[in-house]
Order: structure tokens, then C-alpha cells, then sequence
């Protein structure tokens, strides 16, 4: 062909690259997307396993895969294709070998006028890029694109292909145990498969989610995020690949892959694009495979702070009040994922851990806190919530935190320990604050014994805050202020916000969390009462003559404020009606 192709070009400017243009990991400091210290671990990992430094960082959690190939695409200064740019079938070009395209990471993107526009992971590659320009005997014009949607794009046809010639791939029953064992632990250490996990792991941090959901059914692996306490539809991963990436999970979190009969948990430790992440493992056997929910805990994104948790100020100077009491029981309340552990951390944040010791007995510890003693509770060598209360009565503690009142018998040694002279905080499922005192009764405490060592007890809700880019003020009306008793804390032409839906917030109007609360204090009327055998629904009338707003009333005035909507306080107080 011509004389002045473009292999001919291609050595010597990734020779000038070297020398001239500016060094990807220089950029990605400057871009603010890479600590020059990390950097600095980067190289010397490099030096030891060898390759890219790209991948290096990709490799060791630093940086996405999406940050390596714009710094790149900047630094090469060639054109970045996405996935949905490629063609969606192959152009004829005589000469490709779809082996040499998977080795190489090269996607065709199409022929025009005797030139070949191809996709490569490493468009700097002159050897390739050659190679590609002696079989085809056309001039290459490379652009760069992510390795992963490369393989993707080049697997999708034998996908199709496969699928149908295989038919359950070996993943039945009957195949040999020790055999399928292996396979799927060969599966699950594949290149594709690990940026599979890693990329479904990795993005919890753009979505902010608390929750990763890996459900199996029979059309493919459903993936789903909880965000701000919604569940949100994820990826898709075909019926094939399913098994191998749940064995994935299961490796890494230290499981049994070969037990799938029976629920197992677990725990991975992680870095993703820079953030230490914790993962805590949940593996549940269902009809169609495992179910797999892995809880994010990000100790970046935790608020261990009481003053940003959504307390209003009246609240929250009762509650340090209670917290600042010698003895007695703190009580903290409210359904699964209502954010009682997290309040628990913050309100043991504030104490000095210098001046007392405390203890804590959970199951499991979430967040390791500095100067604090953390008890795992182990039920299967008999370390339950009460026999580690008992142990640690004797080791001297001022503060002793119990993760959740399971039993009547943590329930008593509780009351025991408040009654000696300790400050005990824990958890109780209950729906409302009086809720609490009527379920320590359930669990066989005796009313004196509840009004002696309980000082307080705080409900607590999470509902979600509206998006500050997007909200909208209205104007309710009267009859929607006097039929929800907004009238109480919003005058008229006061307006209220409602949400609306923005790119910052991906269309859900609302972005992050923050607290509703229900404060319950023991004073003498209300012991009187807890005495006189009163059942949850008196003693919240008797609090709210005392003072004490409901979880609904205190969203109310955050609905008041703009914080949230009448609609999000609807949905997550829609229980009140129960005890």
C-alpha cells in the first residue's frame, strides 16, 4: 500500500512519548486522583511485580480503571472509545485471527479508505500495532479503549454461540463434587471473572450504597445496590458466570465454596479506588443457586458524631444529658438498618476513652474505635452476649455497650450492671421508644427493676434528604397541613420542598440520609406509671404530655426545614401505628 503508513510512525512516537509527554502517574496526582505517596507504592510495587504502571495502580485499589484510561487517553493524546461506540458486529477485514484480537486486546472498529480504526487497551504497543498493518496490509489508526470492554465485545458472539451448546455448563448436581470443586475455583481465579466482582464491588463507592445484592435466578446473577436504604436494580450477569461469581466472593471472604447447602458468613477486606473497605459476607442457599449480600462498611464515609447525625438541638442536649449519667441503662431503638450501632459509636466517640474504660460485647464488631475494648461474640464456642457480660463484670469496666438485648438473660445481667454502678448502652427491636419498656418486661425484667436502672430510651429512623441541586419549594395548602400536622411547625406560606431528580442524585431527588428521633426519658411520672403496669400506647401519651415529640413530629420539623419531604417521612413512619 502506501509508504507512509502508520506502523512506520508508531515506534518512533512511542519512543517520543517517554521522553516528552508527562508520566501517567504525574497526571493522575495532578488530576487529584492519586496521592503522591501512593504513587510512591505504586512504583515500588511496580519494580517487584513488573508490567504497566496503570495496572499496578488498577491492581492495588488505587485508582478505577476509568481514571488510568482518561489520564492515558491525555497523555497519548488519542481518542477514548466506549463500549457503546463499538460496532456491534466485526468488519471483514481479511488477515485478523480472532486469537491475536483476545491476546491483544484489540477491538475493529472499521475500515474506510485503506485505513483500520481499531480499540486497544494499549494503543502504545508499536509491536501490535505493526503486526496488525503487516496482515491486514492496511494503515491502523489505534484508539484507546478499557481492556474489559474490549474481552467483552470480542466474547459477546461466542456467548451466544456457547450458551446453547453447553446447556447448564456442568454446574448441575450431577457432576463429580471434587471435579466441580475445582472448577469453580479455576473459574473463579480467571482475569474476567475478578474485574467482574471487582468492578460490581468498586462501585458502591459512586453510588453511595450501604448493600450489595448477588441473587441468582434462571435467567443470570441479579446484582442490586441499597442506596440511602433503597434497593436499586444493577447489573445483569449471564446464567454462565453466575456460579463463578459467587465462588469469587465466596474466596475472597475465606468461605467454603463447596458448601452450598447451608448459610455461611464471612468478611472481606478491601481497597477500591483508594477507600478501605469492608465487606461483611451474608450466603444463603435459594432454588436457583446462592444468594449473596455483602454490607458495606466504609470507615471514610461513617459520621461518628452526634452533631451531624440529624439530632435537633433539643434532642440531642437531653440525650448528652443521659449519656453524661454515671449509671443506668441507654436504650437505643428501632428495625434492622435504622442506623442504632452507628449512634452507639457516635455517643461512645464522645466519651473519653481515657478517663474510663469501656467495654463492648457486639456481634460483629462493624467498626474498630481507638482506646475502646470490642468483644466478638462467637455462639458457637458458647461466647454468647451473656456469657461475655458475665467475663467482663469482672474486668473493672466504667461504660459497657451490648450490641443487641437478644434475651431475657443479657436483659437482666444488663439491668445487674447498671444497677452496680456502670453506664450500659445498647439496641432492642422495637418500633416506638416506649416500645422498649414494655418488651424488657416481655423478656421477664421486672418493672421495679426497669424503673431503677433505665434512664432513657432513644427511637431513631433514617429517612433520606433531598438533593440540594434539585429540590423544589411548593406550597402544600391548608388541608394538607392540617391533615398530616404540618400546621405545627410550618405557617402558611411557609413553603416545603419536594423532590425532583438530577444527575448529582441519578433521578431519585434525594442524596444521603439523615436521622429522625424519639426521645423517651424516665422521669418520676413516667416510673410511676411503668409501675403501674401501663401498657406502650400510656406511656407514649404521658411522654408527649411531658414534651416528647414522636418519630413522625420530629420529621415533621425537618420536612419544615427542607431537609426532606412529606412523601420520604410517610414511607419510613408508616409503622407507627405499631408498639
Amino acid at each position: 500500500m502506501t509508504t507512509t503508513t502508520l506502523p512506520e510512525r508508531t515506534e518512533p512516537t512511542a519512543d517520543e512519548v517517554a521522553v516528552q509527554r508527562p508520566l501517567i502517574g504525574e497526571l493522575l496526582v495532578q488530576s487529584g486522583k492519586l496521592s503522591a505517596r501512593d504513587l510512591e507504592r505504586a512504583l515500588s510495587a511496580q519494580q517487584e511485580m513488573g508490567g504497566l504502571l496503570g495496572r499496578v495502580l488498577v491492581r492495588l485499589g488505587l485508582v478505577s480503571e476509568s481514571d488510568v484510561i482518561q489520564a492515558l487517553a491525555r497523555q497519548l493524546d488519542i481518542p477514548l472509545v466506549a463500549a457503546a461506540d463499538f460496532p456491534s458486529l466485526l468488519p471483514e477485514v481479511e488477515g485478523l485471527l480472532p486469537e491475536f484480537l483476545q491476546a491483544n486486546h484489540v477491538y475493529p472498529l472499521s475500515v474506510d479508505d485503506g485505513r483500520l480504526r481499531v480499540a486497544m487497551a494499549v494503543p502504545q504497543d508499536a509491536f501490535v500495532v505493526k503486526a496488525l498493518h503487516l496482515a491486514t496490509g492496511l494503515a491502523i489508526v489505534p484508539h484507546l479503549a478499557l481492556e474489559s470492554d474490549i474481552e467483552k465485545a470480542l466474547a459477546e458472539p461466542q456467548e451466544q454461540g456457547g450458551d446453547e451448546a453447553d446447556g447448564d455448563d456442568g454446574f448441575g448436581d450431577g457432576a463429580d463434587g471434587g471435579d466441580f470443586v475445582e472448577h469453580l475455583k479455576d473459574l473463579a481465579s480467571e482475569a474476567p471473572v475478578i474485574r467482574l466482582v471487582n468492578a460490581i464491588i468498586g462501585r458502591v463507592i459512586d453510588l453511595r450504597a450501604s448493600d450489595i445484592h448477588l441473587e441468582p435466578f434462571d435467567d443470570g446473577l441479579h446484582v442490586r445496590y441499597r442506596v440511602d436504604g433503597v434497593i436499586q436494580l444493577g447489573e445483569l450477569v449471564p446464567p454462565r458466570l453466575s456460579a463463578a461469581v459467587n465462588s469469587r466472593v465466596k474466596l475472597l471472604a475465606h468461605l467454603d465454596i463447596a458448601e452450598r447447602r447451608l448459610p455461611q458468613d464471612g468478611r472481606i477486606k478491601t481497597r477500591v479506588k483508594g477507600r478501605e473497605l469492608d465487606l461483611r459476607v451474608s450466603t444463603v442457599p435459594t432454588v436457583h443457586g446462592e444468594s449473596v449480600v455483602m454490607r458495606v462498611l466504609d470507615r471514610a464515609s461513617v459520621r461518628l458524631q452526634l452533631e451531624t447525625m440529624g439530632f435537633e438541638k433539643d434532642t440531642l442536649e437531653r440525650f448528652n444529658m443521659l449519656l453524661a449519667k454515671p449509671h443506668g441503662i441507654l436504650l437505643v431503638t428501632g428495625p434492622t438498618g435504622s442506623g442504632k450501632t452507628t449512634t452507639l459509636y457516635a455517643a461512645l466517640s464522645k466519651i473519653d476513652a481515657e478517663s474510663n474504660k469501656i467495654i463492648t460485647v457486639e456481634d460483629p464488631v462493624e467498626y474498630q474505635l481507638e482506646g475502646i475494648n470490642q468483644i466478638q461474640v462467637h455462639p458457637q464456642i458458647n461466647l454468647t452476649f451473656a456469657n461475655a457480660l458475665r467475663s467482663i463484670l469482672r474486668q473493672d469496666p466504667d461504660i459497657i455497650m451490648i450490641g443487641e438485648m437478644r434475651d431475657g438473660e443479657t436483659a437482666q445481667i444488663a439491668v445487674q450492671s447498671a444497677l452496680t454502678g456502670h453506664l450500659v448502652l445498647s439496641t432492642l427491636h422495637t418500633n416506638t421508644a416506649a416500645g422498649a419498656v414494655i418488651r424488657m418486661k416481655d423478656m421477664g425484667v421486672e418493672g421495679y427493676l426497669i424503673t431503677s436502672s433505665v434512664n432513657g430510651v432513644l427511637a431513631q429512623r433514617l429517612v433520606r434528604a433531598l438533593c440540594g441541586h434539585c429540590k423544589e419549594p411548593y406550597e402544600p395548602g391548608d388541608e394538607v397541613r392540617r391533615s398530616t400536622g404540618l400546621g405545627r411547625f410550618s405557617s402558611f406560606g411557609q413553603a416545603i420542598y419536594r423532590a425532583v431528580g438530577c444527575e448529582h442524585c441519578r433521578g431519585s431527588g434525594y442524596r444521603g440520609r439523615t436521622g429522625i428521633h424519639e426521645l423517651f426519658v424516665l422521669d418520676e411520672p413516667m416510673r410511676r406509671a411503668i409501675i403501674d403496669g401501663k401498657d406502650a400506647n400510656a406511656l407514649n401519651a404521658l411522654a408527649a404530655q411531658g414534651g416528647m415529640l414522636n418519630l413522625y413530629e420530629d420529621g415533621l420539623r425537618k420536612v419544615a426545614a427542607g431537609v426532606t419531604s412529606l412523601d420520604e417521612l410517610g414511607r419510613v413512619t408508616q409503622d407507627q401505628g405499631d408498639a
